[in-house]
């Protein structure tokens, strides 16, 4: 019974998920001929800021929210997270506006211009998101969830469909992104009120930040450095390449990593919830995990050497010849989106058995190997064997973090047996 309600909350947050992914797609067909891959590439550059401070904005507290001792606890710290998030986005706002009127926007951001002031808003939108998304989470409502990822890949679509035809077409993209997440978050607000979150204090909320203080400390670092490296070739290597090849590899990108990202994070997202549930009750965990992650790495593998022999025509095909070249850059990356799928799904276990630090280990690793990948590709002026180093070097840690992750696991059921 249990393992029918693990996949049915899959199934929710996974057809949600798949249907948000093909409003995104369907409309790639129309924005490709609207967008040029030049203005992809601007766009690239600005979503990755986002990634890479959206970490710092809720310092990962959000995902306290799912292993808290009750529910006042965790009403607590989501409420802190919330007011950190509201403070770090204001404080960008400010840097933001105090540069771009200064005009010493450096580096990369010289090429967004005003469009600057764009990313604390959608810092501010994707971190109270993300603090609503496991507080729904927690209580099961993955309905809820589904609804506002589909609210944000429709009013997202639309809008930059609608901005593009304006003739906005270097600003539309970050302007409909931002305006489908603030739609995606106040979906969440007015749905917070069926939680019946318990009433807490600022000293509450205090005390469970401090309680899950490992979150901050080592989560957040953790993936402030993974996001950091994951970003590099939009962060560094843009700044040596044209950033029309930056904006093929792309749409290369989120036609690889992030229909495999959607699916991962549903399932992991249930995982999460039903294993530190398992863990509290002192219950095995390895069975429920292999009955689902086994059939999932077999279907991906299949997937993935499908998209190996058909991706440069379908990419010409589907999105016009301006697109042509994305084929090699979807091969490069796909060793990538294979492993990292399956280590993504088991990405909560160090969360369950406060692993983090260890785990931070093979971050470290990882942005090494992906810097010395991208060196080398600046060093031999090739964009392509850089994205294909930097690819193998991902995969390598992944496949190094998935056997870590089930060794914890077996490990915990030897002592519940």
């Amino acid at each position: 019974m249990k393992q029918r309600g693990i996949l049915r909350e899959a199934a929710t947050l996974v057809s949600g998920n798949i249907l948000a992914q093909m409003i995104a797609l369907a409309a790639y067909f129309v924005l490709t001929r609207i967008y040029s891959p030049d203005d992809y590439g601007l766009f690239n550059i600005f979503y990755s800021y986002i990634e890479v401070l959206i970490i710092l904005s809720t310092c990962k507290y959000e995902l306290a929210v799912v292993v808290a001792d009750d529910d006042r606890e965790a009403a607590a710290v989501s409420r802190f997270a919330l007011r950190l998030n509201t403070l770090v986005s204001l404080g960008l706002l400010t840097i933001a506006l105090v540069l771009w009127l200064t005009g010493a926007l450096p580096g990369n951001f010289s090429q967004l211009g005003w469009m600057v002031l764009l990313i604390p808003p959608m810092v501010f939108f994707c971190g109270t998101s993300r603090i609503y998304s496991f507080l729904y989470n927690r209580f099961h409502r993955y309905s809820q969830i589904a609804i506002s990822d589909n609210v944000n890949a429709g009013a997202g679509a639309l809008l930059k469909i609608l901005l593009g035809w304006l003739g906005l077409t270097q600003s539309g993209l970050p302007i409909g992104t931002v305006l489908g997440q603030a739609a995606s978050n106040l979906n969440y607000r007015l749905r917070l009120r069926s939680l019946a979150l318990p009433s807490t204090t600022m000293a509450d909320n205090k005390a469970a930040a401090s309680k899950h203080r490992n979150f901050p400390f080592y989560v957040a670092t953790k993936d402030f450095v993974s996001t950091f490296s994951s970003n590099l070739p939009f962060l560094w290597l843009a700044l040596y390449f044209d950033r029309a090849e930056v904006g093929l590899f792309g749409l290369a990108l989120t036609f690889t990593l992030q229909p495999v990202n959607l699916i991962s994070t549903a399932f992991e997202r249930v995982l999460y919830t039903r294993t530190a549930e398992a863990v509290h009750a002192r219950q095995p965990i390895a069975p429920m995990l292999r009955r689902f992650l086994l059939p999932l790495a077999a279907l991906a593998t299949v997937v993935c050497v499908a998209a190996w022999f058909v991706a440069e025509p379908v990419f010409a095909f589907c999105f016009g010849e301006r697109w042509q070249g994305c084929g090699p850059y979807v091969q490069a990356l796909l060793p990538w989106v294979l492993t990292g799928f399956i280590s993504a799904c088991m990405l909560f276990i160090p969360n369950v058995f406060s692993t983090q630090r260890t785990e931070f280990i093979f971050y470290i690793v990882m942005l090494v190997l992906r810097v010395a990948a991208i060196i080398t590709g600046i060093g031999a002026a090739n964009f392509l064997l850089a994205i294909r180093l930097f690819a193998a070097a991902s995969a390598t840690v992944y496949v190094t973090l998935a056997v870590w992750y089930l060794w914890q696991v077996r490990r915990y059921d030897a002592t519940v047996r």
